[in-house]
């Protein structure tokens, strides 16, 4: 098992949890049940996909949780266009977090492809 804490994409997952969870209390109160649960949820996700695959016996099964978790990332990267789009929040109350969700979706997509060579190499030694 790997030490998933001591990974950026996981910390950086973290953080944008946290700026998600900021973020979702500048939305109306109506959308409570709506949006704000499933901007949240994906924002957990990130993390918690990136951690739950440190912990698969291969880098194959770990690849396909962090893809998940990078599904994760442009499905909350959806609901932060449709909050500028509906009003809800300025453009400038959701930089941080844009920016966070970008810088983790491309490190997110260079482990996938780290990890990919990693799991392709270890079956052409075989």
């Amino acid at each position: 098992m790997k030490n998933y804490k001591e990974l950026n994409i996981w910390k950086s997952g973290i953080e944008i949890v946290k700026a998600t969870y900021q973020l979702s209390k500048l939305l109306p109160e109506s959308e409570k049940f709506g949006i704000i649960s499933q901007m949240n949820r994906a924002a957990v996700s990130i993390p918690a996909n990136v951690a739950e695959g440190s912990g698969r016996n291969s880098d194959r099964d770990y690849v396909r949780f962090i893809q998940i978790a990078l599904g994760s990332a442009f499905e909350l990267q959806t609901y932060f266009i449709i909050i500028v789009e509906m009003n809800w929040v300025k453009i400038d109350e959701i930089e941080k977090c844009q920016k966070l969700l970008e810088e983790e979706i491309k490190m997110m997509q260079a482990f996938i492809r780290k990890l990919s060579e990693s799991y392709k190499l270890s079956a052409n030694s075989q």
